[in-house]
């Protein structure tokens, strides 16, 4: 199957729509931890959607993945480790500084080195340099970076005109300092996922061999890669989200199992009962979940914040009232991580379809997610009370980016007609000398030693003279 660069940037279209897309039903989920929605919704995007999806369309999926080199297998999963620290505080770098902004920052960094590396690594650069379309495409990613740029001046200049209130109510933990150097981090370790799918590229070249024997697209090889990768991202997120349970006292939310630490504080021992209202509103700030009621858990006037254990927790209400809805939490969790995933899934795709330049995949894939979560942004209010100004660097931000996947694209396609070229005049210069013979007997009168073939006014010619035309040609 020939690769299709336009095709490709399509499902690298479709795939950024996902990734800007999946943090939106967390904000469904209700009187849970950071950690334990982010646990819960990891489930499904790093271990059971990928694990299905490359069973359901990879014939001997397990097969593949067993016939694979432990090399291999260690730079996949090991990368994906890494990478799942930069997704650890990619999520963080969204609270601090909203989706648009904190997209736009990590993101930057995470184009810049996942699209660069692995060609310079793999000692490819120079060869991507020497041809006109690698230089297309090249231009194309610096395009893509002036665009991060752009988007990531538009967030400074809604930093210095929004008030601290307009801020907050957008953002509930907006911090544009602690928020940089978060997004920056994460925009770095985040590109392991680059290395970890180039490291993985001989599970891919067996997967290929599986579905071509069993006439399947080849569209799908690269989805047995994604699980071990997205397996070392879990590792990393299961281990911190635990650990957070612990310290925390959360462990219990996934349940709603009262006493102990548990349950987000509401089994907290009567010591702490006189400060409920505080304890809540400290967790919803830290943990950046959808907002608690605080006002229905305030102690009544009657009992103050200082009064004794027993007055507090005499006041404090209904447990029943203040549990998780379990269901619709587990629901928008499974949600989000399931659209996460789908990024992959089309990104995978995507980079299939670039061909020789699928090292641009990346930075398609960066430049998709920030236009989509810019939009978002915009949907969701946070650039409102900014200038014309800073929505101007917006809406340049956007133009850029989308052009410069316009640009990735034509550079692609400039290698993909080139190799179609190559591929013709490769078949032409190889015709077989009895290719050429029967060619050149069309039309044969039946006696063994002339043809007609009408060229200028010769009714025939002998077949010596067919003969020395071939041995001429071939």
């Amino acid at each position: 199957m020939a690769a299709n660069p336009f095709i490709g940037v399509m499902y690298h279209w479709i795939g950024g729509l996902a990734a800007a897309s999946f943090y939106i039903p967390y904000k469904a989920v209700r009187k849970w931890s950071w950690e334990t929605y982010w646990l819960v919704g990891g489930f499904f995007s790093w271990i059971i959607a990928p694990i299905c999806l490359a069973w359901l369309l990879v014939p001997n999926v397990w097969h593949v993945l067993g016939e694979a080199d432990g090399r291999t297998l260690l730079l996949a999963y090991g990368f994906g480790v890494l990478w799942g620290i930069g997704g650890l505080t990619f999520g963080l770098s969204m609270r601090y500084l909203g989706i648009a902004l904190g997209m736009a920052v990590a993101l930057g960094f995470c184009a810049a080195f996942g699209t660069l590396m692995p060609p310079i690594f793999q000692g490819q650069i120079g060869a991507i340099f020497a041809s006109a379309s690698g230089r297309f495409t090249l231009l194309g990613v610096l395009v893509c970076l002036v665009g991060i740029a752009i988007s990531g001046m538009a967030g400074m200049s809604k930093e210095r005109e929004m008030s601290d209130e307009q801020k907050k109510a957008s953002i509930a933990e907006f911090n544009f300092g602690k928020g940089i150097l978060v997004a920056s981090f994460a925009g770095v370790m985040s590109s392991c996922m680059a290395f970890g799918l180039a490291g993985g590229a001989p599970i891919a070249t067996l997967a290929k061999a599986q579905l071509l024997a069993h006439h399947d697209s080849p569209l799908w090889q690269n989805l047995p890669i994604l699980v071990v990768v997205l397996l070392g991202g879990f590792t990393t997120n299961f281990i911190w989200c635990v650990a957070l349970n612990l310290s925390h006292g959360s462990a219990g939310e996934y349940i709603n199992a009262p006493g102990g630490d548990n349950n987000g504080g509401l089994g907290r021992d009567a010591t702490r009962a006189a400060n409920f209202h505080d304890s809540m509103a400290e967790i919803s700030a830290t943990e950046a979940v959808s907002p608690w009621d605080t006002d229905a858990l305030k102690s009544p006037a009657g009992v103050p914040t200082g009064a004794g254990p027993a007055a507090a927790a005499a006041e404090l209400p209904d447990l029943a009232q203040i549990r998780a809805p379990l269901l619709n939490n587990y629901t928008f969790s499974a949600l989000a991580g399931v659209i996460w995933y789908l990024q992959f899934f089309f990104y995978s795709m995507g980079e299939t379809e670039m061909g020789k330049y699928k090292f641009a995949s990346w930075t398609l894939h960066m430049a998709s997610i920030i236009i989509f979560s810019t939009l978002w942004g915009v949907a969701l209010k946070e650039w409102t009370g900014t200038s014309k100004r800073t929505h101007w660097l917006i809406a340049a931000g956007l133009a850029v980016l989308i052009g410069s996947t316009v640009v990735i694209g034509y550079g692609s396609y400039l290698q993909a007609a080139a190799n179609t070229h190559k591929a013709a005049a490769a078949g032409r210069a190889h015709v077989s000398r009895r290719d050429l013979r029967s060619r050149l007997y069309v039309g044969a009168t039946g006696h063994r030693g002339r043809c007609a073939i009408g060229i200028g006014r010769a009714n025939h010619v002998s077949s010596v003279s067919v003969n020395r035309a071939v041995s001429s040609v071939g």
